[in-house]
């Protein structure tokens, strides 16, 4: 975190959010950062700098992750996070700014506009997950078992935990250091995160389907990981036929995770998309 930025917990819709705000100046516009599944605003580290030196960055903790509230009272779907995040905007003043995602934060981004059509002025998606159905009836049953969330955590346990699944993520494995593995890990170390995260499995609904995709005309950029293993480029430019108003970008030798692994190329395909005149 950069030294003049401000680190704040805001309740909102009944759970605490956490975002860091990262100013540049008054005039500049705002890029609004949402990160995906099982990982929190620690995956723009290497993007936020960059971004900061011409936009003000704000960097949110997606509940129930990160540092950022984990209540089995709370809703997890992606309609409701979705008008917790615009609350946040309202909640900050933010007005037009630049809805960023990656994975599952794609699926915030696109559903935050749905819900609020004239919200952005532009969006941008890495790799963003798209046209998941919802969970199967008996993951639904099960996460509403008392112990879910301890089948949870063995899951990921059995998975072979934050390196493995990094190993899935990032293209080039060189990439994954001491720093990387404790940033990722951090979020795990809550035992509270578990909780949340078998009630966000039980909310979860299905994404927006190609109807309501074709409806937004909010200018969009996809950029996609060549060698992405969790969403796969072909997703990208099924996106990219659904969004009526939309580019795609594929990065070479890059696998899901392009925040960390391309981010001086990500800066700066953003900052050309986001200064081009529409």
């Amino acid at each position: 975190m950069s030294q003049t930025a401000e680190a704040t917990m805001l309740k909102l819709n009944g759970i605490n959010v956490y975002y860091e705000w990262h100013p540049s100046s008054p005039q500049a516009e705002t890029i609004v950062l949402l990160h995906g599944f099982l990982s929190s605003s620690f995956s723009f580290r290497k993007l936020v700098p960059l971004l900061n030196r011409d936009y003000n960055v704000l960097n949110v903790d997606v509940p129930p992750f990160g540092k950022s509230g984990k209540s089995t009272k709370f809703l997890y779907s992606y309609k409701n996070i979705a008008a917790t995040m615009i609350a946040l905007l309202d909640k900050l003043g933010i007005k037009k700014p630049v809805l960023a995602g990656h994975s599952m934060g794609g699926q915030y981004v696109l559903n935050m506009i749905a819900l609020q059509p004239d919200l952005a002025r532009k969006a941008v998606l890495f790799c963003s997950s798209s046209y998941l159905e919802p969970p199967g009836r008996l993951l639904s049953f099960g996460s509403r078992l008392p112990f879910f969330h301890l089948a949870v955590k063995r899951w990921l346990v059995k998975s072979g935990g934050v390196k493995k699944n990094l190993k899935l993520v990032v293209h080039d494995q060189s990439l994954i250091d001491e720093d990387m593995l404790r940033g990722y890990m951090q979020p795990f170390l809550d035992k509270q995160m578990f909780r949340g995260l078998g009630r966000l499995i039980h909310d979860r609904e299905g994404e927006l389907p190609p109807e309501a995709l074709r409806r937004i005309k909010t200018p969009c950029l996809l950029i996609w990981g060549v060698h992405d293993r969790v969403v796969p480029v072909a997703v990208g430019k099924r996106l990219h036929g659904d969004l009526q108003n939309s580019e795609l970008i594929v990065l070479d030798n890059t696998g899901h995770l392009v925040p960390e692994e391309r981010p001086k190329e990500v800066y700066q395909h953003m900052k050309e998309f986001i200064e081009r005149l529409e």
